[in-house]
């Protein structure tokens, strides 16, 4: 089963700021922009800017994955211990679980 990263989510306090600065300082290209979400092409992973708020603190980073069967995934993860913040629920047109690692970190992980 392949685990593709295909999502880094840094979250910010100012999304013009930001903004600004990945695209005029680090020179990334911009895919998307709102208010509150913002995306980066940067090859196969994209770079994602998201507002920070209490439960995700400015210039912190949560990561995203990708696999063909997040079921099957999820239950794979859970018999390892790995801890399942919430099941796979549809959310902007996939299935989105939420997890957490090792250090207590949430990721998401999106698949059929």
């Amino acid at each position: 089963m392949t685990t593709a990263l295909v999502y880094a989510i840094k979250f910010v306090s100012d999304m013009d700021a930001a903004v600004r600065f990945h695209e005029s300082e680090l020179g990334l290209s911009l895919r998307f922009r709102s208010h509150e979400w913002t995306e980066f092409d940067t090859g196969q992973t994209t770079l994602a800017l998201h507002l920070a708020s209490p439960d995700n603190l400015a210039g912190t980073c949560q990561l995203g994955f990708r696999v063909a069967d997040i079921d099957a995934y999820c239950n794979e993860r859970r018999s390892h211990g790995v801890e399942i913040i919430a099941p796979p629920t549809q959310l902007h047109g996939l299935h989105i679980a939420k997890l957490r690692d090792v250090d207590g970190a949430e990721f998401s992980v999106s698949g059929e």
